[in-house]
């Protein structure tokens, strides 16, 4: 890895988190990873209210790991939110979501996703996911430039 990252992972399911936090680990990648367990933690977390205005502690993450199906606030609304605001819209957003529908892939995409990536079943492909995601997006890619207020 060239540098520490902040994932911030958006996902309901308390089984899905604990596999994506343990092929990280399994992956031996430093990044740090902070958890939203629903759209409405996600959105004070992006948005710094609560407890996360605190950004020494909750820094803005590099890239988000989206999941698309939770109750209450989706995931295709906390990305239509994110891509709406001009502080964090820079910020790229990994949907990251066991639906393979195409009318989902193309709100996703309409509304400013960076990329689609259906969740594989088993823990060998989560573990391929999580390598080719890191990556590319925390290796190869090179970030949107810092937005600065003049």
């Amino acid at each position: 890895m060239d540098k520490l990252a902040h994932i911030l992972l958006v996902e309901d399911n308390k089984m899905d988190v604990e596999l994506t936090l343990d092929a990280f680990r399994e992956a031996k990648l430093a990044n740090k990873i902070h958890v939203a367990r629903n759209g409405e933690e996600a959105l004070r977390y992006l948005f710094g209210d609560d407890k996360y205005a605190d950004r020494k502690t909750y820094p803005l993450p590099h890239i988000i790991l989206l999941d698309l199906k939770m109750p209450g606030i989706d995931g295709h609304e906390v990305l239509k939110r994110v891509k709406s605001t001009p502080d964090i819209k820079r910020i790229p957003v990994i949907i990251l979501t066991s639906s393979k529908e195409e009318g989902d892939r193309a709100v996703c995409y309409d509304h400013g996703a960076n990329s689609y990536l259906v969740k594989p079943v088993s823990f060998d492909g989560f573990m391929e996911v999580v390598g080719k995601v890191t990556d590319y997006w925390l290796t190869l890619n090179i970030d949107p430039p810092v937005k600065r207020a003049f």
